[in-house]
């Protein structure tokens, strides 16, 4: 596992943002529920009382994951980095050499990732394929399904 988490300024702010509103709304509203169903008698038969200590858990379980982000994030400056490489920040324009399909990423830290969107996290396996190469190399990257094969088109900063 990476020891740091390359981020955004917004996006530790977002993240940041995620955490008070799961504690200040979201955590007081599952308390009520289970302090209601706790009132409704036996809880080894008390479906709803199960239910909301789940729902507890897994609301802990987020805010705990989002505070282990934060504790090891690292707020990066793309305007610090070089422009003829891929880098955090970057938008990469690339040929799918086994597709000859052009795709394009956007390669963002936590909080920032929004896949359908094409904005991968860096420190996915085709953030770590892409990083530090320039226009005209050829990459593969090993991914869970198979080798993605791509030609590197265009490298494209915004807001530098």
């Amino acid at each position: 596992m990476t020891d740091y988490i390359p981020m955004t300024r917004e996006g530790y702010n977002r993240k940041r943002a995620e955490i008070a509103r799961l504690e200040e709304e979201e955590m007081p509203i599952i308390l009520e529920k289970i302090a209601a169903a706790r009132g409704e008698g036996d809880l080894s038969e008390n479906a709803e009382y199960h239910a909301q200590r789940e729902a507890q858990g897994l609301l802990q379980a987020r805010i705990n994951k989002l505070r282990s982000d934060l504790a090891r994030a690292t707020i990066v400056d793309p305007s610090k980095l070089p422009t003829d490489r891929v880098a955090f920040g970057a938008t990469v324009v690339v040929r799918d050499l086994d597709l000859d399909d052009q795709e394009e990423f956007t390669l963002v830290g936590a909080g920032d990732e929004d896949y359908d969107a094409g904005k991968y996290l860096i420190t996915s396996p085709i953030g770590q394929g892409l990083l530090g190469k320039q226009v005209g190399d050829k990459v593969e990257i090993p991914v869970p399904r198979g080798v993605l094969k791509y030609e590197i088109l265009d490298i494209r900063f915004v807001e530098r």
